[in-house]
């Protein structure tokens, strides 16, 4: 299956202040991050932000806050964003399928992944998108999800499959500023 961009949501997880730091190569994460939300904006992708306890963690890192209305950050206590009900009141997580980043991998992504695809949802994770503080957890994340039937994807797996077709002056812009 497809990632339909109209059928679609981007949800992060825990890209947060004190929390990214950690991170195995956080620069490029925030990065590819940032491109994903861009692209997702701009082909009109709901994109949603949960925070893992934001007093203890920090909020979601200023570069990610910038893009993102604050209507569209929710607090959370729990590591799976699905448990917390943080997705309850959400924009766009009523979309049949679901494209995570954040982290960490082999905690919060994976137990919202899992949450996720358990009611319903197609789940889709970027894997260059996604990060532990040990990479070795990252990778037993993805397996574990795959597994589970959670498709791993990359950023421009999304970005192609959200576009459908070349040719178009979306497509040609898309192109100019996100995949050169």
């Amino acid at each position: 299956m497809l990632i339909d961009r109209h059928g679609s949501s981007l949800l992060l997880i825990d890209m947060q202040e004190r929390l990214l730091p950690a991170m195995d190569d956080a620069g490029r994460l925030l990065d590819n991050v940032v491109w994903m939300v861009r692209i997702a904006q701009r082909l009109s992708v709901p994109v949603s932000i949960c925070e893992q306890n934001p007093k203890g963690l920090g909020a979601t890192v200023q570069a990610l806050r910038d893009l993102v209305p604050v209507q569209s950050i929710a607090p959370k206590m729990r590591f799976s964003c699905v448990t917390d009900g943080c997705l309850d009141t959400m924009t766009g997580l009523q979309r049949p399928q679901v494209v995570i980043c954040g982290i960490e991998a082999h905690i919060c992504v994976l137990q919202s992944a899992l949450d996720l695809q358990s009611s319903g949802k197609q789940v889709f994770v970027a894997a260059d998108c996604i990060a532990s503080r040990d990479p070795s957890n990252r990778m037993v994340a993805i397996d574990r999800m795959r597994q589970h039937g959670v498709i791993v994807v990359s950023r421009e797996m999304v970005a192609f499959e959200w576009l459908g077709a070349a040719g178009s002056d979306e497509f040609r812009e898309i192109s100019r500023t996100f995949l050169r």
